[in-house]
């Protein structure tokens, strides 16, 4: 059938609806790509599919695909031996709790149901629970990782936080004591990665330290005192290390899901297809069809 006579058919119309009920990209993509068929074969398949997936959804209501994003760059990196981030390794993820959430709506509630044709869907799901608990647990969101993922972080951040505490102490000590006429306001400020106190240009003399910055006007210079500049290298020192023992959190987590590449590949193409047919259910419901 040629493209004039589908545009005629308005069968562009009728992929658009279908597409709409599509909740991952995967799914839309697979609905947009859809062609009338003509094998009787594969006809009858696809209705028994959407039949299933109508009926399934009056009994209890659609299943969730929105954790599906694609995956497949992440895991050609990791089948070379490459290190994801901490976004990739939580959409590796979600995808697989959605499999898991799919998989259990898959279930029968009964053990003398009737199984049908999209029992064999949701049997190839493997949601591998030890790799999403242990991501969870080390990630906690796309810019965040637990100070528990490593004994080596957790005690990396404890000495941050030491330092930290540190550095306001003996500034704090600075700005409401000795130095606080020299200020142009009694505040301890950040320039660049270092702890800066305002001081009013004239006082500059009074105030050994590193000049970071000024005000437009040039009223004021940043300076951090001689007095905190270890402790603000030591921080810089500590920051690196923090990002070294991140590395190797994601290095082994990617590592980790190396070894399930063709599970994780396999569950999104299940889920996709899943979405295309309850996509295709959703509609039938909508239309009466």
């Amino acid at each position: 059938m040629n493209e004039k006579t589908l545009y005629k058919l308005e069968y562009d119309k009728i992929i658009e609806m279908l597409t709409e009920r599509a909740a991952s990209f995967g799914g839309r993509s697979r609905c947009k790509r859809l062609k009338p068929m003509t094998s009787v074969e594969k006809i009858q398949t696809a209705q028994q599919e959407t039949s299933a997936s109508f009926q399934r959804i009056v009994k209890k209501g659609r299943p969730s695909f929105g954790g599906c994003a694609p995956v497949d760059d992440s895991l050609k990196r990791l089948e070379i031996g490459g290190t994801l981030g901490s976004g990739e390794l939580l959409r590796i993820c979600r995808l697989l709790e959605t499999a898991g959430q799919v998989k259990a709506y898959g279930r029968h509630e009964n053990a003398d149901e009737v199984r049908d044709c999209l029992d064999g869907y949701f049997d190839q799901l493997t949601p591998i629970l030890p790799l999403t608990a242990e991501i969870r647990r080390c990630i906690l969101e796309e810019d965040e990782i637990s100070d528990d993922a490593s004994s080596v972080l957790l005690k990396i951040r404890r000495q941050i936080g030491q330092t930290n505490d540190k550095v306001h102490s003996t500034l704090s000590s600075m700005v409401n004591g000795s130095l606080r006429s020299y200020l142009q306001d009694p505040i301890i400020t950040m320039r660049g990665d270092r702890y800066c106190i305002p001081v009013k240009s004239e006082y500059r003399s009074q105030v050994p330290g590193m000049i970071h910055d000024q005000s437009s006007t040039g009223s004021t210079l940043f300076i951090e005192p001689m007095a905190v500049v270890k402790l603000n290298n030591d921080l810089k020192e500590l920051y690196g290390k923090e990002q070294e023992a991140i590395q190797v959190i994601l290095a082994r987590l990617s590592a980790d899901a190396a070894e399930y590449t063709d599970t994780i590949r396999t569950d999104y193409t299940i889920l996709t297809e899943l979405d295309f047919i309850f996509a295709k259910g959703a509609l039938a419901l909508e239309m009466n069809a």
